[in-house]
């Protein structure tokens, strides 16, 4: 028995167990697909011719694999216009394998295809984890530099090695023809505090 099937545009002589190359189909990989455009059936000497179609056969088959065709390339080029375009093309296509062919479409009841999560949601559902993976590392270790800042300052702090600015300043204070240098501070022992005065007459 076998039949003549319609799809993708094109025509197909089928058989049980057969296995065909058709235009892409819109399932999953595993699912079974219900092909109702049979144009002609034949079984024994029985053959029966489809105006334009055998009304209620259908072929059952299932998805095996989503693919692409070869390569092709399409170049085009105008005469005297210095004009050429290249382009590549492969076609999707949809490996089939035949499961059962009826000249009663119900009595082909299409299995439901086995539950599979979807590589999409996998790859939406890591990248969502490595986010809020970096995110934390990073809240993690600016919490610990601003801990280690704050430690540090008040070690500082406690040991008193924060130096005054000793940089002497330049300003000065004219007074009745006597210049007058800032008192410079010197950070020494506290038995030997000296405050030094310089005084420059004119």
């Amino acid at each position: 028995m076998y039949a003549l099937v319609k799809t993708g545009g094109k025509q197909y002589r089928v058989s049980k167990d057969d296995t065909i190359l058709v235009e892409r189909i819109a399932a999953d990989e595993g699912a079974e697909v219900i092909l109702n455009d049979i144009v002609m059936l034949a079984d024994g000497d029985k053959v029966t011719v489809g105006t334009p179609k055998v009304e209620g056969a259908a072929v059952s088959a299932t998805v095996m694999r989503q693919t692409r065709g070869p390569k092709i390339i399409i170049f085009r080029r105008k005469r005297r216009k210095n004009h050429r375009r290249t382009q590549g093309h492969r076609q999707d296509l949809t490996l089939l394998k035949i499961n059962d062919i009826a000249e009663d479409a119900k009595k082909l009841t299409p299995a439901k295809p086995a539950a599979k999560k979807s590589r999409d949601h996998d790859r939406k559902r890591s990248e969502k984890a490595s986010a809020e993976s970096r995110r934390r590392e990073k809240a993690s270790s600016e919490k610990a530099s601003a801990e280690s800042r704050r430690r540090e300052k008040a070690s500082r702090k406690e040991s008193g090695k924060e130096r005054l600015n000793t940089t002497p300043r330049c300003g000065m204070n004219k007074m009745k023809g006597v210049e007058l240098w800032h008192i410079k501070k010197q950070v020494v022992a506290p038995e030997t505090v000296a405050i030094r005065l310089v005084v420059v007459l004119v």
